[in-house]
């Protein structure tokens, strides 16, 4: 490797270069000019971290795609990999190669539930990021822009905390989120102690604008105890709240793991009805039944998705995505289409999302694996992540950012022989990488083309100069943004 040092600003690089303004907007942010390779030491079938020279702090491992069939989305995938006891951990989005277009590595605090959404109209990121304390979340959401800038952060109200289980952005400009609270309970009606200590599930309904608190609901007090199968112990988690989301109607379909049951909740609090366990309000078809689940949603033709664990103890042989078919007026719940992977029984966390391709993509939670169905069952994608690594929910949606902060570089070589390595986290319209070469930071003409290829482009020029960056086009060949120049030793 070969010694770098910036110089000259960024404004003097484009302004010389012919670049205007406009540009330097886009690509604004610090240059890095990295050296050196990160080389992880992994177990015998395990992904391995990728290993970027132009950034070496990127280390999240992405996926190992087994399987990739015609009919797959092409959309980005989004993973946010934890509990890991060696291994980065953040947010990720991965392409269908499994190849990194964004890492979000975070050294302290757990990311959870990471995904895109649509908030005032616009695109962004969200996520969960905080601690876990007895299987739920002590945090805060984050909203990011397309360029991938914290645009605001969002807390829990009247003094709780942010639960990593569940934070969806609605149509009506108010968050759901969930929280949880440790509180005394008398506990001999179900076999316990009268001093009993329970973990109280709480979701609340916020306006964004005001902060003001529309709803907020306790699992303690609005449903039998003894309608749980989680056996009773100190802190017991009778309910574990995982999902909150807003019904067709405007009401609320909210998950309890515990009870093995969705239910229907009004505005005022009231539940409407139960869908599933010990007292379901609907006749369960055959498959229909499910135990453990997590991520439920309604879906635009009017089922429900469920992704079905049906383990933790097991129930059920192997986990399953769901799609029922719920008829809210004879109250009956049939089974439509179920979606198993073979040896798959996750004993917690998952998600199932219909695609806009009409596809199913599951993430299996608990066990480090992404798949994708087509509607009838058939496996069209399939893919791991590393094995110590789990990640409560995974996604398939479409993205386009473009990343506040500057592409980077790294060199490598002597010259004469000089290899160029350039990347820009995030980014995800570079189809071209130039090299740029010159006798000072002020003049410098193009050495060198490549395709973009993944994360990391790698070029190679024979040319003799001191000075060097990169420069990402789109593919109409429009300069996108430039890295800081870099000084070759020579």
């Amino acid at each position: 490797m070969v010694s770098m040092n910036s110089a000259l600003t960024r404004r003097d690089l484009l302004k010389r270069a012919g670049v205007g303004a406009g540009a330097l907007a886009l690509s604004g942010g610090v240059a890095e000019a990295l050296a050196g390779a990160f080389a992880p030491r992994a177990r015998a079938g395990a992904p391995r971290a990728p290993r970027f020279r132009s950034r070496t702090d990127l280390r999240i491992p992405t996926l190992t795609v087994l399987r990739s069939e015609p009919g797959a989305s092409q959309d980005p995938i989004f993973m946010a990999p934890y509990n890991s006891p060696t291994g980065q951990v953040g947010a990720v989005i991965t392409d269908g190669s499994g190849e990194p277009i964004w890492e979000h590595p975070l050294p302290r605090n757990v990311i959870m539930n990471f995904r895109p959404q649509t908030y005032r109209g616009r695109p962004v990121l969200t996520w969960w990021e905080g601690s876990i304390e007895l299987g739920h979340g002590v945090g805060e959401y984050v909203i990011a822009d397309t360029s991938y800038r914290t645009i605001r952060r969002v807390q829990a109200a009247r003094g709780l905390k942010g639960d990593l289980h569940e934070f969806v952005i609605t149509p009506r400009d108010t968050a759901l989120l969930t929280s949880y609270v440790v509180r005394a309970a008398d506990l001999r009606g179900v076999g316990g102690s009268r001093h009993g200590t329970i973990q109280d599930a709480i979701f609340q309904e916020i306006d964004l604008s005001s902060g003001r608190v529309l709803l907020e609901w306790h699992s303690f007090g609005s449903v039998a105890l003894s309608d749980s199968y989680s056996p009773v112990e100190a802190d017991w988690d009778f309910f574990h709240i995982n999902s909150v989301d807003l019904d067709w109607d405007g009401n609320l379909l909210v998950s309890s793991r515990s009870m093995h049951t969705v239910y229907k909740i009004d505005g005022a609090g009231q539940i409407l009805w139960r869908l599933g366990g010990k007292s379901s309000d609907f006749a369960m078809g055959p498959g229909a039944a499910f135990a453990w689940q997590h991520h439920v949603r309604r879906q635009p033709d009017g089922t429900i998705t469920v992704f079905d664990n049906g383990s933790t103890p097991a129930v059920e042989r192997l986990s399953r995505g769901l799609i029922l078919a719920v008829d809210e007026h004879a109250m009956t719940a049939d089974l439509v289409h179920q979606y198993t992977h073979p040896k798959v029984l996750s004993g917690s966390q998952g998600s199932v999302q219909l695609l806009r391709n009409g596809n199913v993509f599951i993430g299996w939670g608990e066990v480090p694996r992404v798949s994708e169905f087509d509607r009838d069952g058939a496996l069209l994608f399939d893919a791991l992540l590393g094995e110590e690594y789990e990640c409560y929910r995974a996604f398939r949606l479409p993205w386009r950012a473009q990343p506040a902060e500057a592409p980077t570089m790294a060199l490598a070589g002597a010259p004469g022989a000089l290899r160029a390595y350039a990347s820009w986290n995030g980014a995800t319209a570079v189809h071209t990488w130039r090299l740029l070469a010159g006798s000072s930071p002020s003049a410098l003409t193009v050495v060198a083309t490549a395709r973009a290829t993944g994360f990391e482009t790698t070029m190679s020029t024979a040319v003799r100069r001191p000075w060097f960056a990169v420069q990402a086009l789109d593919a109409g060949g429009t300069a996108l943004g430039y890295s800081e120049p870099a000084a070759l030793a020579l």
